[in-house]
């Protein structure tokens, strides 16, 4: 059959680059058989989890020009001075959010009728996503967490996630640590990262209790409570706790997070932050005497967001560092035992490339793919375009004072 469609994965080119990829190898063979009509090319990458060879053993083309490619998937954002015009891009823009440091790169696809399909907004008519890597951001998180604490208490070491073969060797050396009878965590959510975290958790057998038992009781083994909004705001006039009157008129909330603040040793978040909503506790609160917490694994990483003590992004190489309370500043992690060890990566999926990766790849052929390669007007990729042909959808029309070329 002839190939009608080419379809190219980009090199990342995020500083520092990202190693994931939106399709492995053996995914871009099985896709081929699907859709004969299809063509991969591979841009070439010295970084990528999936070697050059990888893809050159399965006769998949490795390419450095593909201007020829009808669409062009990557994961992260691509830098702006790659961008062929007129093409089809698909990958994590963060634009939507009217995001500043990637106001520039949206401007230049604009400028360069570029057609951008963001994976974030791939969802069912229902409003449910339908790929994402939130999970493996809180598999990751959730050991890092661990990590932080066997380096705070000298009890147990941990290697870094992303010096773990996969996903099999990282759980295995949680299996050899023994946690402190008695340590609480809290899992903030109870979407796709919470849960992830809270796999990781499970393979430590920690027991989960309810938020009462865990604000009431102390234990003599280690527990973990995973708690939602219901558990961590209420509204303003104490009226009953509605979740979609929560995710709609969040401001008319206020926070009830701060007993567990008293009683938690490492805060694990996985929630979803509206700006609108109510900051978790404050950096007063943090200076009170029966603050407790001494790790925050800051998944979530809204900078200026709900903890205070999140100050920046981390890095997969420089993952923590320590928040001194008393002086509202960051210091180097590790070096006052009254500091707040804190965990802020943003790109937590990295550390376990190849796993994110394959799990990414067959949520995209299950869910996505299919409308993509066959479907010129399919709803669900509509609603994940946000330029067409460097032009605004309707969806996304509020972003116009985002673009202003005279900012």
């Amino acid at each position: 059959m002839e190939k009608t469609l080419k379809v190219g994965i980009l090199r990342e080119t995020k500083n520092p680059p990202d190693r994931r990829v939106p399709l492995t190898p053996p995914q871009i063979i099985t896709l081929e058989e699907l859709y004969p009509f299809v063509e991969f090319f591979v841009q070439p990458s010295d970084y990528r989890c999936y070697s050059n060879e990888e893809y050159e053993y399965l006769n998949i083309p490795l390419r450095e020009d593909l201007s020829d490619c009808d669409i062009l998937m990557g994961v992260k954002e691509v830098d702006r001075r790659t961008f062929i015009p007129g093409k089809t891009y698909m990958f994590f823009a963060h634009v939507a959010k009217k995001q500043e440091h990637n106001r520039d790169m949206f401007r230049d696809m604009v400028a360069g009728d570029i057609t951008l399909v963001d994976y974030e907004y791939l969802t069912t008519d229902k409003g449910d996503r339908v790929v994402a890597f939130g999970r493996w951001a809180g598999i990751v998180g959730a050991y890092n967490a661990l990590r932080a604490r066997g380096i705070r208490t000298n009890r147990f070491r941990l290697k870094p996630a992303y010096q773990c073969r996969d996903l099999d060797e990282m759980w295995a050396g949680l299996r050899l640590i023994e946690l402190k009878p008695g340590l609480k965590i809290l899992v903030t959510g109870k979407g796709r990262v919470a849960n992830g975290a809270m796999e990781t958790l499970s393979v430590c057998n920690m027991v989960q209790v309810s938020p009462g038992d865990f604000l009431n009781r102390e234990f003599d083994v280690p527990v973990v409570c995973q708690i939602g909004p219901e558990d961590y705001v209420r509204h303003k006039d104490n009226h009953p706790f509605s979740y979609r009157h929560f995710l709609n008129y969040p401001s008319e909330y206020v926070s009830s997070f701060l007993p567990f603040t008293k009683v938690t040793d490492i805060l694990i978040t996985g929630h979803f932050w509206d700006p609108r909503s109510p900051a978790f506790f404050t950096r007063d609160d943090m200076k009170q005497g029966d603050f407790r917490l001494s790790v925050i694994a800051d998944i979530s990483c809204d900078i200026n967001g709900p903890v205070p003590s999140t100050l920046r992004a981390t890095t997969i190489s420089d993952p923590f560092y320590g928040y001194n309370p008393s002086l509202e500043k960051e210091e180097p992690a590790f070096t006052r035992p009254t500091n707040i060890t804190v965990m802020s990566i943003d790109n937590l999926p990295g550390e376990l490339p190849r796993d994110a990766s394959h799990d990414f790849g067959v949520q995209l052929m299950r869910n996505a793919l299919h409308d993509l390669f066959t479907n010129a007007g399919s709803p669900m990729i509509n609603r994940a375009t946000i330029l067409q042909k460097g032009k605004l959808t309707p969806e996304f029309e509020y972003l116009k004072d985002y673009l202003n070329f005279e900012s």
